[in-house]
């Protein structure tokens, strides 16, 4: 941990032991959780200092989240000491509830507790120099296998057993973690469209604003089964919209990002032995217009085990002229060959099939060259290097082709760096502020990329 961090944490808990009237020190498990839980508060909110202005952290204030589940657990992290370090940072005037933690049995939702720094503790955070993104380092002991299943209408995370394939599974995560995590993946776009593109991605409640310590990968498996879902999630690069991911760097260095070209028409049509053909299995309806919406509504049908009479939730049909009835129909008749697919919940066991190509994609380019791959579900970004080479497009069809057989399209995004208005100018043209921190327009990403050299 950072020394100034680590000394502000032993301050703030010698400052709430004091107001406390009481003394851990007897005690040192105690002190120990004590510490680690005002850690991982104060931590929260110094990442939010670079994430957004008024950034929110969590905390979860029911006594069961902590003992039930130890797969998932932290172990340092416990009920009393933590609830205690959250209560003596809110006495010492340092955080502020914003939202009070809540369930609603009848609706089965609900929200943990949040919270922000006050002034005083921005004012304390802000005496490190030190960027907080590059700092913090990710904890590649953390659980990274995650079973979900529904109980009670809601998906929640279950215990599982531990099996061969699921330690190799755990394995094969851990090192691709401990890759990722001895490179930096970062965004390279204008100081000043930060915060405009963090306010656009937290308009979309499914996601998360930028935060670049999130660099290591989870696998989440679904329905209580290690044959659905599977799919790797919680990098930052994945809330990032399409149009920006061209602007991730590597080290520093521009990336190229290829996908499957229609993943999952050629994946169902290949599992029920028919051809696909040479027309856009998405643009066959409608002509090709709404081919976005057609291809949300296909995988909704492909991943639902219920006829969806009524439109899906997350299917916006407020800008089209037709409805959601019209919209079913249309795709079922476009492809009459797989309508026996449709509607029988095959939409899990596809994402594991392309989470296992996801894993062997990976990790050819950990073993062989000890090199970064960014998953993102049916796509992937790296060095544009490799790129270039055609080593990514190659080996994404060796994956494709080793599970089905059969021969798939990869479409290649080529990554830019977006040009800079100081661009051309001779050294001598640059303020000395110019040439320490290099040009404003890019200096946090300059910044953060330097130091991460």
């Amino acid at each position: 941990m950072n020394e100034l961090l680590l000394d502000l944490v032993n301050r703030l808990a010698a400052e709430i032991t004091s107001a406390e009237g009481r003394d851990r020190r007897g005690k040192t498990t105690d002190q120990h959780h004590f510490l680690h839980g005002i850690q991982y508060l104060v931590i929260q909110l110094w990442k939010g200092t670079q994430i957004h202005d008024g950034y929110e952290g969590s905390i979860n204030k029911r006594s069961g989240w902590y003992s039930e589940y130890p797969q998932y657990r932290d172990p340092n992290l416990t009920f009393k000491q933590t609830i205690a370090a959250y209560n003596g940072l809110i006495a010492l005037g340092l955080i502020e509830e914003t939202q009070r933690g809540y369930f609603n049995r009848e609706t089965l939702e609900g929200s943990i507790t949040r919270f922000i720094a006050t002034d005083d503790l921005l004012s304390l955070l802000s005496e490190i120099k030190e960027d907080p993104f590059v700092a913090i380092k990710p904890n590649l002991d953390a659980q990274c296998i995650i079973m979900r299943d529904e109980i009670d209408g809601k998906k929640k995370q279950v215990p599982y057993l531990e099996t061969p394939a699921v330690t190799e599974m755990r394995d094969n995560l851990m090192l691709i973690n401990r890759c990722l995590a001895s490179h930096y993946p970062d965004i390279r776009i204008r100081d000043e469209d930060w915060i405009p593109l963090q306010q656009r991605i937290m308009t979309d409640p499914k996601k998360r604003p930028i935060d670049l310590t999130r660099c290591s990968l989870v696998r989440i498996f679904s329905n209580g089964r290690f044959d659905h879902g599977g799919r790797f999630y919680r990098g930052w690069w994945e809330n990032v919209p399409s149009e920006y991911r061209k602007y991730i760097t590597i080290d520093g260095k521009r990336t190229n990002e290829y996908d499957y070209s229609q993943l999952n028409p050629h994946m169902v049509y290949f599992l029920r032995g028919k051809a696909i053909g040479s027309e856009d299995a998405y643009s066959r309806v409608f002509d090709g217009e709404h081919r976005d919406l057609v291809k949300e509504a296909f995988n909704a049908m492909i991943q639902s085990s219920t006829p969806l009479i009524k439109e899906p939730k997350d299917i916006d049909l407020s800008e089209v002229d037709f409805d959601w009835k019209h919209l079913r129909q249309s795709i079922l008749d476009a492809h009459k060959p797989i309508a026996d697919m449709f509607f029988q919940g095959h939409g899990n066991h596809l994402q594991f099939v392309d989470s296992v190509m996801a894993e062997d994609i990976m990790l050819k380019f950990v073993k062989s060259d000890y090199a970064p791959v960014l998953p993102v579900h049916d796509s992937f970004i790296m060095h544009y290097g490799h790129g270039e080479l055609g080593e990514l497009e190659e080996d994404m069809r060796r994956a494709f082709y080793g599970h089905f057989k059969k021969d798939i399209k990869v479409k290649e995004e080529i990554g830019v760096m977006l040009p800079s208005s100081f661009d051309g100018k001779d050294w001598d043209e640059l303020s000395f502020e110019e040439q320490v921190h290099g040009p404003p327009e890019y200096s946090q990403w300059e910044d953060r990329n330097t130091l991460n050299d």
